[in-house]
């Protein structure tokens, strides 16, 4: 339960904002939500109300979700298997259907009613949408499973060749907020399965988004991913190779841990993990310097003085 309204402290926390204010007035954040937070209907208002207050303030946001757990789901009542590898799903064409009717339909539709409830002006699209996102479909490859490698047909998973982000630059013009789900089509017309977290990752770099979120179920990056008292304030890339040796990441964690990187190496200044249970946790980490979860750049040496404090890896930023 909390406290009175403090007046002073309310003055205190907006002139500490008042910087950040107006260093991203005008620019572009992209924000990946997974399937996890459409589950929980009181969360995703929150969130969606978050980014209500950043548009208001003059941010410019587009969020990409993906739906893994909706489509997990309805594949398992259809009796449709969906194997992962590597925490990227091997689609075939049965799940493909799948996949389409929960990203295109049930998750997006939950998102936009959210952002309607929350009195926030959002449109929803895909990839497909006037060409934005062109893809081929993935070749088999070889991938490392437990130690062997394996030749993997990913099946009807499509990997990025461009992105033409010019509808989504006319909906930021219009104060809308494009919602994005990652369902594309190579040039043919074949749809095809794309990772949400790589979606993000590219419409961020293509974009010059100046920040790109991604909404997890944990606190953030964890040295010990069951305790969330192992925090990461903040990490860099020879930081994220560390976590990596010690077997810190895996399973989910690895797409968006690769998209993160690539974001990073091709010019986006800052990527953020941030839980989306934490209360107002989008805003603080925006807002404040001690953030909400964990901050990811290129390298220690690019942080400001406002972001240091504790050495790279540290908890509580």
């Amino acid at each position: 339960m909390t406290g009175p309204y403090d007046p002073e402290a309310g003055m205190i926390g907006l002139r500490k904002a008042l910087p950040y204010l107006r260093l991203y007035r005008g620019r572009i954040f992209v924000v990946k939500a997974g399937g996890a937070l459409c589950a929980e209907t009181d969360a995703l208002r929150e969130i969606a109300e978050q980014i209500g207050v950043l548009r208001e303030l003059g941010i410019r946001v587009v969020v990409v979700h993906g739906g893994g757990p909706q489509t997990t789901l309805l594949a398992k009542r259809l009796s449709i298997e969906t194997p992962f590898i590597e925490g990227r799903r091997v689609t075939s064409d049965e799940a493909l259907d799948v996949a389409v009717m929960t990203m295109n339909g049930t998750v997006n539709t939950a998102f936009l009613a959210a952002f309607r409830a929350a009195d926030v002006p959002a449109s929803g699209l895909s990839g497909v949408d006037a060409g934005m996102i062109r893809v081929r479909r993935r070749p088999p490859k070889s991938v490392d499973v437990d130690g062997v490698a394996t030749m993997v047909d990913y099946g009807r998973v499509g990997d990025i060749v461009s992105v033409e982000p010019s509808l989504l630059f006319r909906l930021l013009e219009a104060e809308i907020v494009p919602i994005v789900s990652p369902m594309c089509a190579d040039d043919a017309g074949q749809v095809l399965n794309v990772n949400a977290d790589t979606v993000a990752s590219m419409l961020a770099r293509r974009m010059g988004a100046e920040k790109l979120f991604f909404l997890t179920d944990t606190p953030g990056l964890l040295e010990n991913a069951s305790d969330p008292s192992t925090l990461v304030s903040y990490v860099d890339i020879a930081g994220l190779d560390s976590m990596a040796a010690r077997g810190c990441i895996a399973g989910g964690m690895l797409p968006k841990i690769a998209a993160a990187k690539d974001a990073v190496i091709n010019g986006v200044g800052r990527v953020h993990m941030v839980g989306w249970k934490a209360r107002s946790g989008l805003l603080r980490e925006v807002f404040t310097n001690e953030g909400a979860g964990t901050l990811i750049v290129r390298d220690a040496s690019e942080l400001r003085s406002s972001e240091q404090g504790h050495p790279i890896g540290s908890v509580n930023r």
